[in-house]
Formats: structure tokens, C-alpha cells, sequence
């Protein structure tokens, strides 16, 4: 599994959450009225709140203080996601980066950013203070 699969798998637990995206191929053939195909799995998502999930992940994790909210190795940790450089560096493959992957500052916010903007797009709730 790619490590944002595993995120994502982490917070939304084991529904496939890109699976069927809204107004997506099930929908068109469907009547008004009538519900859609992809109608039962798009409303899941919309209600999975991210911060109470990730919170309670942090608050297991005794005598760490995680800053999830702004650190993508934090939020790593908090999940139980291997958080290395190099697990850091496979995500930024994954996900597009095409900065400088020396520069582990830059690529970490860039991660985070990318990371916390996935989520909403595929329906977590995210608390105002994260820019996506």
C-alpha cells in the first residue's frame, strides 16, 4: 500500500475513499430522486472529521507532544506511519513533489500542505487553522 494509502486508511478507516468521487460515473444514469450507486459511499466521507480522528491517534502516543496540525512527521507519528526521511522522500514521489528533496524543510511543508489538501478533497473535515 503507498503510504498516503496508508493515511488515508488511517483516518477513514478501510472505505475506499477515492473510490467512487462525486458526480462520478454511477451518477449521470441515475433518475433524480433515486439514489446513485456512489451515493452510500460519497456520504460517509463528507462526515469523517480529521482532527478528532488524528487527536485521539496523538493522545495515545503518552509523553509526545505530536503537532500534527502543522508537521507532517508528527502527523505521521501519530497515525503509526513510519516517518523516516526516506518514507518522507516516498511520499513526496508519490504525491508529485518536484522540489528539492535535500531540502527536507521545504519538502515537509510542501508534504503537509499536499497531505491536509488530499484529505479534504476526498472528504475529511479539517479544522479552519489548516491551510489546504
Amino acid at each position: 500500500m503507498s503510504i498516503f494509502g496508508k493515511i488515508m486508511s488511517a483516518i477513514f478507516g478501510s472505505q475506499p475513499a477515492s473510490a467512487a468521487p462525486p458526480g462520478g460515473a454511477a451518477s449521470p444514469g441515475a433518475p433524480a430522486g433515486t439514489p446513485g450507486a456512489s451515493a452510500p459511499a460519497a456520504a460517509p466521507m463528507a462526515a469523517v472529521d480529521v482532527a478528532a480522528i488524528v487527536d485521539k491517534a496523538a493522545a495515545a502516543h503518552k509523553g509526545e507532544k505530536l503537532e500534527w496540525r502543522t508537521s507532517i512527521v508528527d502527523l505521521m507519528k501519530a497515525l503509526d506511519i513510519d516517518s523516516s526521511l526516506a518514507a518522507r522522500k516516498d511520499l513526496a514521489k508519490e504525491l508529485g513533489y518536484s522540489g528539492d528533496m535535500n531540502d527536507s524543510a521545504s519538502m515537509n511543508v510542501w508534504l503537509h500542505k499536499q497531505v491536509m489538501s488530499k484529505l479534504a478533497a476526498n472528504g475529511g473535515k479539517l479544522p479552519p487553522e489548516i491551510k489546504h
